[in-house]
């Protein structure tokens, strides 16, 4: 028979797991994560936990060992202050549910309202200037306007390696948020400066740092994001957002500059305002539900004026 809690009752006590350790329980925790850009971003998070608390129990955890691994984030961003916290939150979950943890420390913090711009697309024209100025380094270039013809992740594209590539299709093979093998596609513009990045390498990443990857040390990347002709390491995502924001704060009417993301944003909101529709949408930015799509096609007044005027029945020309 199911146990009955009353109200007042002490919690039930944690299960036979409940001696694991900290450390140990991230590692496994992590370790149950199948898309890796999930797994490095929580890591960034629970890493500061391990740190505070790694060698006590899990059930020992609480609301102020969440609460001083959250305060790094204090002065941060909405987003950056959500994205730490929902880290801690899914841990939370799964240790509860491996019996780990009989609370939750998490309890006492919330998530912030996030400050949305209405601007966060950025217009056709200023992208089309930056994507041509030849100021700015060809792989930059490229970066830019790959990923705003495919729509895709910046993750995503920072992460192809040039055996991924399949030029000849004008595609690409990404490992997606969720862990599955996409495609993306690119156009014109994207297919002729490609060969000039690559310059006939056949392996590697396709976008690489600017110096040689050190051999030896903790910051030795993994062979596979070495080239193997140059020796350079794959470019990373904290750089070339960097680069991106440095090279359009002139163009941004906030001088704040511009993220890699917003240009995925931008290529989604263009296509709306072309008239393609959810599902086209959802085909060329692989959202799983078309529910996330909404921000994009909401068009406007004269776009519902436009339809309704399209579709009167009364109306005495009908388009043939």
């Amino acid at each position: 028979m199911p146990v009955i809690a009353f109200p007042g009752s002490p919690p039930d006590p944690p299960g036979p797991g409940a001696d694991s350790s900290v450390t140990a329980a991230i590692d496994r925790f992590l370790a149950c994560l199948p898309a890796k850009t999930t797994r490095d971003s929580y890591a960034k998070t629970l890493t500061h936990l391990a740190a505070l608390a790694g060698n006590r129990r899990v059930a020992d955890l609480s609301c102020e060992d969440y609460a001083a691994v959250m305060d790094r984030w204090n002065t941060a961003a909405a987003a950056t202050w959500n994205r730490h916290l929902s880290a801690l939150v899914s841990f939370t979950t799964w240790a509860q549910r491996q019996d780990l943890l009989a609370t939750n420390p998490a309890r006492r913090l919330t998530r912030r309202p996030a400050v949305r711009r209405g601007d966060r697309a950025i217009p056709a024209a200023r992208l089309e200037t930056l994507f041509t100025d030849e100021r700015h380094p060809l792989r930059e270039r490229l970066l830019w306007r790959l990923l705003y013809e495919t729509a895709a992740r910046a993750d995503e594209i920072l992460s192809l390696d040039v055996a991924d590539l399949d030029l000849e299709r004008r595609r690409a093979r990404v490992t997606s948020k969720g862990g599955a093998i996409e495609y993306v596609h690119w156009a014109t513009a994207t297919a002729r400066l490609l060969p000039r990045l690559l310059q006939g390498r056949q392996a590697g990443p396709v976008f690489l740092a600017d110096r040689r990857a050190p051999a030896t040390g903790r910051r030795a990347p993994a062979t596979a994001d070495i080239c193997p002709v140059t020796g350079r390491g794959r470019l990373s995502y904290p750089r070339a957002e960097y680069l991106f924001k440095t090279a359009t704060a002139d163009l941004d009417p906030h001088r704040e500059g511009w993220t890699l993301h917003q240009l995925r944003h931008s290529a989604l909101q263009h296509l709306a305002e072309a008239g393609r529709t959810a599902p086209e949408l959802q085909a060329k930015s692989r959202h799983q539900h078309l529910a996330s799509l909404g921000r994009y096609i909401r068009l406007g007044e004269e776009t519902s004026a436009r339809i309704t005027a399209e579709h009167d029945p009364a109306a005495r020309r009908r388009a043939r």
